[in-house]
């Protein structure tokens, strides 16, 4: 059965040098033009079938979103038909939809009504919605209120469970925590199992691999390539590469100083600082915790991931104030040319609060390891958030490349260690904000 189908669609914008001209082109007794077209869409035709998983790439301005529009109704095509079979739920744009005034709650249930199901039958869905949303008690406040991860959380977990017919997601999930995004595509696959047509758009093109067995190459509004997602993958991001040769002499000599500042950035344990068994203490909880959500493509993996105190003891509960280690055992199963890797810490419903990765650190990384080797990061900071039980998801990613600003995941833990703060000051406990802001206070008496 046919989900979606288009003939010859073709998307037509008037372009005006200046806005006097608008209306010169209007009043023209000889209807002169003034504008020129530009096709956000030229004469594209496809099908895709009930059930089937697409995703759709390509760069800024290739006519992704347009496309996407149309087929959910947003704009109209200036030429050709389309035909779309089912109801359709969609992420275009966060908080599309969402009166801001209202609660995650009354949103809920205003889009189920919207997507024709009545009161009862999202009394039935509203739990299952909240506990995937997994936002706390911000369901029950006014949606202004939210970040746009927030809004993310609630966009899809209404949209998953209203049962569509076709779902349509563009880079609205970008903006959530790698975790909650690897929920969202366990979720998907769920959908797709289920008989549920999904587009996907977004310009990681792991996400896409991992997700989408067709896939779409967009350009200048025409569809390039339609052909099974990692060969299209594959010529999409030989796309980007050809691309950075028209970077400018500045932005080039930028990338080049960048690259040769992360090389010699990296140093070797001798045998007398570490030993193979102090890697390995823990690796049985940290094996455990691993399995939950680990995607990744497996050339670099995580062996094990420790919490330390500066002695090098393992640590499960911290001091405020306290410094500590994060120590990642890093093997390679491939030869990598570079790898950046990182780590979130995240608080129990699964926020982030913190994050950073290695370009942020000195910008290091690791070039041209080789299959077997096994390279040790030490991550050392002052601990420094409110008296609570903490995660800490971990990343590696392959290439490191600002010219790109993109990564294929090598291997992502949601939730690698956890780790509790304490401490004896009893202000750290009340609610409010989980980091601490040094200050330099000053208090004068004027009288």
């Amino acid at each position: 059965m046919i989900a979606i189908k288009a003939e010859h669609l073709t998307k037509i914008y008037k372009i005006y040098e200046r806005d006097i001209d608008r209306l010169k082109e209007t009043f023209h007794p000889f209807r002169k033009r003034y504008s020129r077209d530009f096709y956000a869409l030229n004469d594209i035709s496809f099908e895709i079938r009930r059930g089937e998983n697409v995703g759709l790439v390509g760069k800024n301005g290739a006519g992704k979103s347009t496309l996407l529009k149309i087929i959910t109704g947003v704009l109209t095509p200036t030429s050709g038909t389309l035909q779309v079979n089912g109801r359709i739920a969609s992420l275009l744009e966060l908080g599309a939809g969402f009166n801001p005034e209202m609660t995650g709650v009354e949103n809920i249930y205003m889009n189920g009504l919207l997507m024709g199901h009545t009161r009862e039958v999202m009394d039935a869905k509203i739990d299952d919605i909240i506990n995937f949303a997994d936002i706390g008690d911000f369901i029950n406040q006014p949606v202004k209120t939210y970040s746009s991860g927030m809004f993310a959380r609630v966009a899809f977990a209404v949209n998953a469970f209203v049962e569509p017919d076709i779902l349509i997601v563009d880079e609205a999930l970008s903006v959530g925590d790698a975790f909650f995004q690897s929920k969202c595509i366990d979720k998907m696959r769920s959908m797709i199992a289920g008989g549920v047509t999904v587009i996907f758009v977004s310009h990681d093109t792991f996400a896409v691999k991992n997700l989408c067995e067709r896939a779409f190459l967009m350009k200048s509004g025409k569809i390039l390539m339609d052909a099974p997602a990692k060969e299209v993958v594959e010529v999409y991001r030989n796309m980007l590469l050809e691309s950075r040769g028209e970077l400018s002499s500045e932005q080039s000599q930028r990338q080049s100083n960048f690259v040769e500042n992360l090389r010699g950035n990296i140093d070797k344990f001798s045998s007398e600082s570490i030993s193979m068994e102090n890697l390995e203490r823990g690796k049985d909880i940290f094996a455990k915790n691993a399995t939950y959500q680990r995607i990744g493509d497996k050339r670099a993996v995580f062996d094990n991931v420790q919490l330390l105190n500066i002695d090098g003891e393992i640590i499960s509960e911290v001091i405020f104030g306290q410094e500590v280690i994060l120590r990642m055992i890093v093997r390679f199963q491939k030869d990598v040319a570079c790898l950046g890797m990182g780590y979130h810490i995240r608080n129990a419903t699964g926020i982030d609060l913190i994050y950073t990765d290695s370009r942020f650190n000195d910008t290091k990384a690791i070039f041209d390891a080789k299959a077997g080797e096994i390279y040790v990061l030490d991550w050392k900071f002052k601990v420094e958030l409110r008296q609570e039980m903490y995660d800490i998801a971990c990343v590696i990613s392959t290439p490191l490349d600002e010219t790109l600003n993109s990564a294929e995941m090598c291997d992502f833990i949601p939730c690698a260690l956890q780790f509790t703060v304490v401490s004896p000051n009893p202000y750290l406990s009340l609610p409010g904000g989980y980091v601490h802001w040094h200050n330099d206070l000053k208090i004068r008496r004027l009288n």
